[in-house]
């Protein structure tokens, strides 16, 4: 057999549907071997599009997402990706080609240390250098990518090593368990719980899996526990609850912190100091049990008093059977708090200034999509509105990044998502300046036949560095830009192109862009002005005087 046949064929043992990426010479083997296989090759336009979709894929299933691209630049361009999957708890395997290492008479042409390059990016990164060594190399990368911590794996396939001839078979993979937490960590956490006036749930990025959710609705409905949710924690419970007490949109100063405040004990299930801080922790201050795969990263944010670690869903059904609602817990502060911020939050829902209002856009974004229709958000100001505005009904249906941040990822991660749920409504969210950095995969999605929304929020600006700008005091310098015409650049690709004139316009397009065939992009504008004055100031003012 030849090599790549059996990476081919390791890869299908793995339950491999896709490869997202841009093959190039030294992957051509490969390329031949997987046209001969049950997996799906989804040829992109950059491989850091590639590499957005297999993270997203990894994150929505599971299972790691797989991206290919060649030795050099295309190697090179996996890196942002990587960084996103990695710190982002998203389980993916790059394979990138290298030139022949038994014999080569190119010199160092493109050749970069990619193994090297990838060390710090990654849980995992080998060259091969023998098809014998690809079982158990391909099974190993599986395990180390999807093992919690889930992050970014990569392997790299020399042109001689994937033509060469061997009879290794494949290795399936073991039956294992995660280990569950030791019995004293769990009657500790518990009696710290019982023994609180208000304690108070926070629910994290890594607690967004199918039976951690189960398990911590059980906990909800069970112990009538208030909770608050990360940025990536969103949907985990159903945050229309009403024990809901808001998204930790900002890391301080909001209506949740206040009830963050008056809590004496913090569930914090799922969180790492590689989230941006839902709240900051202080020498003295209310006690924190750390309840998560792994032990706490030790943070001058963040020294909890007690951690609970081991598998997350099997803690919290522990900590559930051990516990009973308590008498003198009294949530009756932070109920008040919730309805504050609900007031708040209602706002400007339905303002009808044009460029539109954020509040508006988000309460009426809310109205179209479904409890299980997916939004995937790029980077940008409009974030932190989504987060704290848009109530998420399901897990993993608001999918954003807050551990790396980075620009570029929503329309590749919605295009995942398509791929993934193929009967949902999915629809990408982006700032101009997101969108354009990967607005070349409309050609994929439009060659793909996707139904895909595509909703790009123009104010001609790097929106996010312009309002710190301002809110530094400092002049408005170096960040604003132009932008082509957005309906005629999405005909271009052969997508429907649509641009919003009012507020009162926005809803009716949003509903016949998802309910008609084909890749639809929507050029809305949007005025930021009162960022600075809502988000900085009067939130915090308000929600100092609950």
């Amino acid at each position: 057999m030849k090599a790549s046949d059996l990476f081919v064929e390791a890869l299908e043992r793995e339950g491999v549907k896709h490869v997202f990426g841009i093959p190039g010479e030294e992957n051509l083997d490969l390329l031949d071997s997987l046209s001969r296989s049950s997996i799906e090759l989804v040829l992109t336009r950059h491989e850091q599009a590639a590499g957005f979709m297999a993270s997203t894929y990894g994150r929505l299933t599971g299972k790691a997402g797989v991206c290919m691209a060649t030795l050099g630049p295309g190697a090179t361009n996996f890196v942002t990706a990587a960084a996103y999957a990695q710190l982002g708890g998203m389980p993916m395997l790059m394979i990138t080609g290298q030139k022949p290492i038994k014999t080569s008479k190119q010199g160092q042409f493109q050749i970069v240390e990619i193994v090297d390059m990838m060390d710090p990016l990654t849980k995992y990164t080998r060259q091969l250098v023998s098809g014998s060594n690809i079982p158990s190399r391909v099974r190993e990368a599986f395990r180390v990518a999807q093992e919690e911590k889930p992050g970014a794996v990569h392997l790299e396939l020399p042109e001689d090593i994937a033509a060469e001839e061997t009879d290794e078979p494949p290795i399936p993979a073991s039956l294992v368990r995660r280990p569950v937490a030791e019995e004293k960590a769990i009657r500790a956490a518990s009696e710290l719980i019982r023994e609180a006036r208000h304690p108070l749930l926070l629910v994290a990025a890594a607690a967004n899996r199918t039976t951690t959710c189960n398990m911590l609705r059980r906990f909800v409905e069970k112990l009538g526990i208030p909770y608050v949710t990360t940025q990536m924690g969103k949907g985990v419970v159903d945050e229309a609850g009403p024990l809901f007490l808001g998204n930790a949109a900002l890391s301080s100063g909001d209506f949740v912190h206040r009830a963050i405040e008056h809590a004496d004990v913090i569930i914090n299930v799922g969180h790492d100091v590689v989230e941006k801080p839902p709240f900051f922790m202080k020498p003295g201050g209310r006690k924190v049990i750390h309840v998560n795969f792994s032990s706490a990263m030790v943070d001058p944010v963040y020294f909890p008093q007690v951690e609970v670690v081991g598998d997350i869903a099997n803690s919290v059904w522990q900590l559930t059977e051990l516990l009973e609602p308590q008498e003198h817990w009294d949530f009756t502060r932070m109920l008040e708090i919730r309805t504050a911020g609900e007031a708040q939050l209602g706002e400007g829902s339905d303002d009808s200034r044009f460029p539109m209002y954020p509040q508006r856009l988000v309460a009426d974004v809310r109205k179209v999509m479904p409890g299980n229709g997916i939004i995937a958000l790029d980077n940008g100001v409009y974030k932190i509105w989504f987060a704290r505005n848009y109530k998420a009904h399901a897990p993993n249906t608001v999918l954003l990044d807050n551990a790396l941040a980075t620009m570029g990822a929503g329309l590749p991660s919605a295009m995942a998502a398509r791929l993934v749920y193929p009967d949902r409504k999915v629809m990408a969210i982006c700032g101009d300046g997101g969108f354009m950095m990967n607005s070349q995969e409309l050609e994929t999605a439009v060659r793909l036949g996707m139904q895909l929304v595509v909703l790009i929020l123009r104010d001609d600006a790097y929106g996010m560095i312009r309002w710190k700008q301002a809110h530094m005091g400092l002049a408005d310098y170096g960040l604003t830009y132009g932008n082509p015409d957005f309906v005629k650049y999405a005909e271009a690709y052969g997508a429907q192109g649509h641009r919003v004139e009012s507020a009162d316009a926005f809803v009716p397009v949003l509903e016949r862009c998802h309910s008609e065939p084909g890749v639809h992009v929507i050029d809305v504008a949007v005025d930021y002005s009162e960022n600075d004055r809502i988000l900085n100031h009067e939130i915090q003012e308000r929600s100092a005087r609950v």
